[in-house]
């Protein structure tokens, strides 16, 4: 997993409430256990029509959305069944902030787990970002994790909380894999113990 870094950018605003998994990667496409190429199907019913053409109005398929990073959201971000393919394919997209009033459990630590910052921020706060990414490319919001910040283009600024350990992680880029590894010289010496001691296993 890579090192989250700040982000700065054009936010796509999508003030729907209770967008649930099956909305960011329908049912179909999580037969694959790989973690890229489903950035294409991201919110798939919403931004294609029945004969795969992308529906002009969707805010990604709009030329100041297209490569957003951020998203603003409504209440209760990523709902519904725990499949991770919801954050692998925000993460293919591009996206590496969403940012909301509240988010499903689940969702929200498997965003940790797969490089992507669910910030939570009071009502009156998204709201105003959401103003914000409404303004397209005239609008800039950035992200700085370190100091758990959130600046609108107006310079306002919100705090935001994160668990430390889930922050630790982002930064220096641990998936459970990488902290897995961390630990790879001690579990070499078990390893080693472990045989000698129990040589018929």
């Amino acid at each position: 997993m890579e090192k989250f870094e700040n982000v700065s950018g054009v936010a796509a605003p999508m003030p729907l409430i209770n967008i649930d998994t099956d909305m960011i990667i329908p049912k179909q496409f999580l037969k694959t256990i790989k973690r890229t190429g489903l950035g294409v199907n991201l919110f798939d019913e919403m931004r294609y029509d029945s004969e795969g053409n992308e529906i002009a109005d969707f805010v990604l398929n709009q030329p100041a959305y297209r490569n957003a990073e951020i998203i603003v959201a409504g209440d209760n971000f990523g709902c519904g069944s725990s499949r991770e393919h919801a954050p692998w394919a925000l993460q293919d997209f591009g996206v590496k902030v969403v940012i909301s009033t509240s988010f499903a459990d689940i969702f929200y630590s498997n965003c940790f787990k797969n490089g992507i910052l669910p910030v939570v921020l009071p009502k009156e706060a998204v709201d105003a970002l959401m103003d914000d990414a409404q303004k397209g490319e005239n609008a800039r919001i950035a992200i700085d994790l370190e100091n758990q910040t959130v600046s609108a283009a107006d310079g306002e600024e919100y705090k935001f909380e994160v668990d430390a350990f889930k922050k630790h992680c982002l930064m220096n880029g641990l998936d459970d894999i990488g902290l897995t590894m961390q630990k790879v010289d001690a579990i070499d010496v078990f390893e080693a113990k472990y045989g000698e001691s129990m040589p018929w296993i």
